[in-house]
C-alpha cells in the first residue's frame, strides 16, 4: 500500500518518540488495524534505532525554545486577528405610548371635535433588506470558518515540516559523527562499517648505482714477494689493504703512509689489522689527483703504530696504484 508523506511523517516522528500523545494513540491505532503501517513503523525504528545508539546526547540551544514560543505566541495571534461576525441588527416596532387628558365635558367644543388617538404603526423591514443582512452574516461565519481551517491547515503543516527537519538534522549530525569515527577511531565501529584498507601500488625508481673508478697496488719489496694488496675506490675514498704474503713480527704493526710531492711528509693511513683485510674511509681529506699520483709504503712501527706520527721503522713495502676500473662515462 501506498502511504502520503503525512502517514510517512507520523510513523518516523513515532519512531523518534516526538509525537505528543493523541498522535501517538492516532498511530498505535493505525498500526492494530494495518499491519502494512505496523511495518513501516518498525522499518523506521529499525533505521533509526541503531544511529540513536551512536551519538551522544546533544542538548538543543537555548535559543530553539524561544523560537518555538514565538512561533506559537504568531500562529495564536492570527487565529485571534480573524475578523469576528458581524451582528446582524433586528428593527423592532417601537411602542409609543399615548397620554390621554380627562375627557372634556359634554357640549363642549373640544369635546365634539377630540378624536381617539392611537399609537402609529411601525413597518417591518422588508424582505430584501433581511435577507440581504442573512447573507452577509452567513458570508461573516464562512469565512470565520475558512479562517480556522487556514490556521489548523497552517499548524499541520509547520509541525509536519519541523518533524521532517528534526529528522533530516539528526541523520546529518550521526552521518557526520559516522564519518569522523570511521576517519581517527575507525576500530571502534562493527566491522561491516569499518572502511576497507586502500592498496596502492607504488613504483619506485632505484637508481642505478655508476661503477666508480677503482685502483689497485701491489705493495711489495721485489717482484718476486708480493706483501699487499692496496684497492682504492674513487668515490668513497676508502681503501681496502688484503694481506698476502706478510707475516706479522712479534710486538711489531705495520703502518701505511701516503707519500707525494704535494706534501711536506709522509701521512698515515692507519695501522694495517692483523685480519686478511683491512678497510678504512681515511682518504676524503686528499684530491683525487693525490690519491691517484701518490706513492704507498708500509712500515714496521712499534704495536699500534708510530707513537709520533712519523715514520719510525724501515720502509718495507712500496707500491703506486693503477687504474682497473674506469669511471663511467
Amino acid at each position: 500500500m501506498a502511504y502520503s508523506e503525512d502517514h510517512i511523517a507520523l510513523a518516523a516522528e513515532y519512531a523518534l518518540g516526538t509525537l505528543d500523545a493523541a498522535e501517538r494513540a492516532q498511530v498505535e491505532t493505525m498500526m492494530a488495524v494495518d499491519m502494512e503501517f505496523t511495518t513501516l513503523v518498525q522499518a523506521w525504528e529499525f533505521r533509526l534505532g541503531p544511529l540513536n545508539q551512536m551519538v551522544g546526547l546533544v542538548e538543543p540551544r537555548p535559543e530553539l525554545w524561544e523560537r518555538i514560543k514565538a512561533e506559537i505566541a504568531r500562529l495564536r495571534a492570527f487565529a485571534e486577528s480573524a475578523p469576528p461576525a458581524e451582528p446582524v441588527a433586528v428593527a423592532e416596532a417601537p411602542v409609543i405610548a399615548v397620554h390621554r387628558d380627562p375627557a372634556p365635558p359634554e357640549g363642549s367644543p373640544v369635546a365634539a371635535e377630540a378624536l381617539p388617538i392611537e399609537a402609529a404603526p411601525v413597518e417591518a423591514p422588508e424582505p430584501e433588506v433581511a435577507a440581504v443582512a442573512a447573507t452577509r452574516s452567513a458570508s461573516a461565519a464562512h469565512e470565520i470558518a475558512n479562517d480556522d481551517a487556514n490556521v489548523v491547515r497552517l499548524s499541520s503543516k509547520v509541525r509536519q515540516l519541523r518533524a521532517v527537519a528534526n529528522i533530516m538534522t539528526a541523520l546529518a549530525a550521526v552521518l557526520l559523527a559516522l564519518v569522523g569515527v570511521q576517519v581517527y577511531r575507525p576500530d571502534l565501529l562493527p566491522q561491516p562499517l569499518r572502511p576497507k584498507p586502500r592498496i596502492q601500488i607504488v613504483e619506485v625508481k632505484v637508481p642505478v648505482a655508476q661503477p666508480s673508478a677503482q685502483f689497485v697496488a701491489l705493495l711489495q719489496k721485489d717482484a718476486a714477494s708480493p706483501a699487499f694488496i692496496l684497492t682504492v675506490d674513487a668515490a668513497s675514498k676508502s681503501y681496502t689493504v688484503r694481506r698476502v704474503g706478510a707475516a706479522p713480527e712479534p710486538g711489531k704493526s705495520f703502518e701505511l703512509w701516503l707519500v707525494s710531492d704535494k706534501l711536506q711528509k709522509p701521512r698515515s693511513l692507519g695501522v694495517i689489522g692483523g685480519s686478511d683485510f683491512t678497510s678504512r674511509p681515511v682518504l676524503s681529506s686528499y684530491d683525487a689527483d693525490t690519491v691517484s699520483r701518490a706513492t704507498y709504503a708500509v712500515t714496521v712501527e712499534p704495536e699500534g703504530g708510530s707513537p709520533t706520527g712519523q715514520a719510525t721503522g724501515p720502509i718495507v713495502f712500496t707500491g703506486k696504484l693503477i687504474e682497473t676500473v674506469p669511471p663511467a662515462r
